[in-house]
């Protein structure tokens, strides 16, 4: 399809690009839909969940985990079929803007729950959940390739500020939503809590289309899409990024289970703040992008430069020392359950620091991965990389945790208890250094190459790049 009404190579400017605000604030209002749906779900499948009749429909603590980490993992399994049809055939704003129109008929699906309809909830959340993944999953490798779209060679040190940025919209929508919806759902019902979140979808959708003429459109390759991804250096690049996605994984196996593991157990723990004020055990994930607002701009002024003073801080090593980081986060909770096996209800400031490590290791390795996937990826393959780093990074550490919480409620049905207790999270916590110290000695043999997209009247080149 052409894309001659719109401005299809970056201009040759040193500002920042007039479409980023558009997809800035699009993010903004996406996360808030996307993570105010997700916010509400451990709690609603294991406390409000009716069969077609009425009657309670509960799942258990295990279920529960396996079937969000399965909606998780479909969410960045689509991507590729996404990157697929933007890089292919419709480019990434076309892309964008029809899967969110499916995006949004998810989301109004998830809000017919509690209307009196011949069928269980456990069927509508399925579709409703199911058409979100497509929706969400299709667009996530477009929304991040095209903010790096919208700058050519004499902006592109304004990279890493935008993608900064781009992460605290995506945490300010997070923040605000996850403190909202359970309030929603405990005051007036799932349904409102599941439909607010489809009306900020909408409004992003809105959002989006309003910037098209600001946006550069970078047109979709057509088959040279399959002769570059399959040429020589399409698959260098593949062979060098998919074992770093490989193993970021065992990261988001632990991170996501932020969402289901961490609040079934703050369900057990003492959750008064200050004196009448206590929050819900779902709203505790609020702490994440709090902490990742809060981090961002000190790491990038702080922490980094003075890092840099001792040793050059590359993205693999930033990556690195996320990792490890990561490792205290699911200690904390060993701990924790310990505890609460004993008998005692612990304060949810300890759930607090734990999300401190995590989130300090989120903002080392996620935001890094994002910026290197897209620079480290041919110009005319941002999408398709970009789907392979959620595909073999976040979906596969998805899947991971649901075999996990599969295999312990087959045998549980079977009555063998398999990690109990503290045990799930020590397994965890061991994958997890496992995999630090494998990638550490890994790390050390990358070399990659950098491609940024071409300003108008700029040669095509590729710059060497070693980025260990």
């Amino acid at each position: 399809m052409s894309d001659k009404k719109y401005l299809t190579s970056p201009p040759e400017v040193e500002t920042m690009p007039t479409g980023v605000p558009y997809i800035v604030g699009n993010e903004a209002a996406e996360r808030f839909s996307y993570y105010g749906m997700k916010t509400v779900l451990a709690v609603f499948m294991t406390k409000y969940l009716l069969d077609a009749s009425g009657n309670e429909d509960f799942m258990s603590d295990e279920e529960a985990t396996k079937w969000i980490h399965y909606f998780n993992a479909a969410v960045y399994l689509f991507p590729i079929v996404g990157a697929i049809l933007s890089d292919w055939l419709f480019g990434k704003y076309r892309t964008i803007l029809w899967l969110s129109i499916v995006y949004c008929i998810g989301h109004a699906v998830l809000a017919l729950m509690e209307l009196s309809l011949p069928i269980d909830q456990r069927t509508i959340l399925f579709w409703g959940l199911a058409l979100i993944a497509i929706g969400s999953g299709g667009i996530k490798p477009c929304v991040s390739a095209h903010v790096g779209d919208q700058f050519g060679r004499k902006n592109q040190f304004l990279l890493p500020v935008v993608f900064a940025w781009f992460y605290f919209s995506i945490n300010f929508g997070s923040t605000i939503s996850t403190l909202l919806t359970p309030y929603l759902r405990d005051t007036y019902g799932p349904s409102v809590a599941f439909a607010v979140p489809g009306i900020l979808m909408g409004l992003a959708t809105i959002f989006f289309w309003m910037g098209r003429h600001e946006f550069v459109h970078i047109p979709a390759s057509g088959n040279h899409f399959w002769s570059e991804t399959f040429s020589r250096e399409g698959i260098r690049a593949m062979k060098n990024l998919i074992p770093l996605f490989l193993f970021v994984a065992m990261f988001w196996a632990l991170f996501d289970q932020t969402a289901s593991r961490w609040v079934l157990q703050a369900q057990h723990m003492d959750r008064e703040l200050f004196s009448g004020f206590s929050i819900t055990s779902d709203q505790m994930q609020a702490a994440n992008p709090i902490l990742v607002m809060i981090m961002i701009p000190i790491f990038a002024r702080f922490l980094y430069p003075f890092l840099n003073r001792f040793f050059t801080l590359t993205p693999l090593r930033k990556v690195g020392m996320g990792m490890f980081l990561a490792l205290p986060s699911f200690m904390i909770p060993a701990w924790l359950e310990q505890q609460i096996i004993a008998g005692a209800t612990p304060h949810i400031i300890w759930q607090l620091l734990a999300y401190i490590f995590l989130t300090a290791a989120e903002v080392m390795i996620s935001i890094t991965c994002l910026e290197f996937a897209y620079t480290q990826s041919p110009n005319k393959m941002k999408s398709y990389i970009m789907s392979l780093y959620l595909l073999f990074g976040i979906a596969s550490g998805n899947l991971f945790t649901a075999f996990v919480n599969g295999y312990m409620e087959s045998q549980h049905k079977a009555g063998v208890e398999v990690l109990p207790g503290a045990s799930y999270y020590w397994f965890f916590t061991g994958c997890m250094a496992a995999t630090a110290v494998l990638y550490v000695i890994w790390a050390q043999f990358y070399k990659g190459e950098t491609y940024i997209q071409e300003s108008v009247g700029a040669a095509p080149e590729g710059d060497s790049n070693d980025a260990s």
